[in-house]
Formats: C-alpha cells, sequence, structure tokens
C-alpha cells in the first residue's frame, strides 16, 4: 500500500475518532443513551470508521511496502 494513501487513513481515522468522542458529548447522543442505553448511530459509525481507517493506515505504515 502506497505510504501517501496509509498516511491519509491514519489521519482521516484519527478525526473520525475525535469527531465520535465530540459527538458522544452531544444532548442526542445523551438522550439516546438515556432511553436506549447506547450512543446514537452516528456516533457509533464515526468511532468504529475511526478505528478501522486508523488500524488499515498504521498497518499501511508500519507494515512497509513490499517490492517484486
Amino acid at each position: 500500500m502506497n505510504k501517501v494513501v496509509s498516511l491519509a487513513l491514519l489521519v482521516i481515522g484519527i478525526i473520525l475518532l475525535i469527531a465520535g468522542v465530540a459527538a458522544s458529548d452531544s444532548a442526542a447522543s445523551g438522550v439516546s443513551r438515556f432511553f436506549t442505553g447506547n450512543p446514537t448511530d452516528k456516533t457509533m459509525w464515526l468511532m468504529i470508521g475511526g478505528i478501522v481507517a486508523t488500524i488499515v493506515g498504521a498497518a499501511g505504515l508500519l507494515g512497509g511496502s513490499k517490492s517484486s
């Protein structure tokens, strides 16, 4: 995987994680958590997407590229 793409995925993943944490502190998420015990779907997707993008980006940076 290209290092630039890996770095971009890592940065995007971190941004999505920050947005997910911020969304979890929102009023809508608080209301949803009160009634259902879970944060909103948007919050969950932001956090899941951030985790996946961060892992893929970090793996691409740490794994190195194999030249054949």
